[in-house]
């Protein structure tokens, strides 16, 4: 199962770190003696700060997706969830991050799908103290 952890972060502040010219995934190509251009994820990666989130990500369910234990989802709530968007949904009093499906929307219920075989959809009922708490829009990775 996966679980998310929500943080707020500060988007008030610059954050500019230097980007590298493009890198090749094939054959390598030549690099620049210095970085021209720089990357601040306040100004890049976030468009609506004010409803901006990061998750901390816990669990396995949406490993073939590539969202691992140990990542973070940049989470904006002001998006409007879609049919299929990652989201964090809010279920009976927890989060999980999981794929949205509305495709039995008209027979009334929607599930939310992992991403890992090991894990069934959960079905959401009206019943059910449910809402897409918000669309995630980034994932960041630690590789080392």
């Amino acid at each position: 199962m996966s679980n998310i952890k929500i943080i707020k972060g500060e988007f008030d502040k610059e954050l500019a770190l230097p980007i590298a010219p493009d890198i090749k995934a094939g054959f390598p190509s030549p690099a620049g003696d210095y970085l021209h251009e720089s990357l601040d994820f306040n100004r890049d990666l976030i468009r609506h700060p004010e409803a901006t989130y990061y998750g901390h990500v816990e669990g396995d369910s949406m490993e073939d997706a590539g969202i691992c234990h140990g990542d973070i989802a940049v989470i904006d709530r002001s998006v409007e969830p879609q049919h299929n968007d990652v989201v964090v949904g809010y279920i009976n009093g927890e989060f999980t991050i999981k794929y949205l499906d509305l495709t039995h929307k008209n027979d009334g219920y929607i599930e939310l799908r992992p991403a890992n075989k090991k894990y069934k959809p959960i079905r959401i009922e009206e019943s059910d103290e449910f809402e897409v708490w918000g669309v995630v829009v980034w994932t960041i990775k630690c590789w080392h």
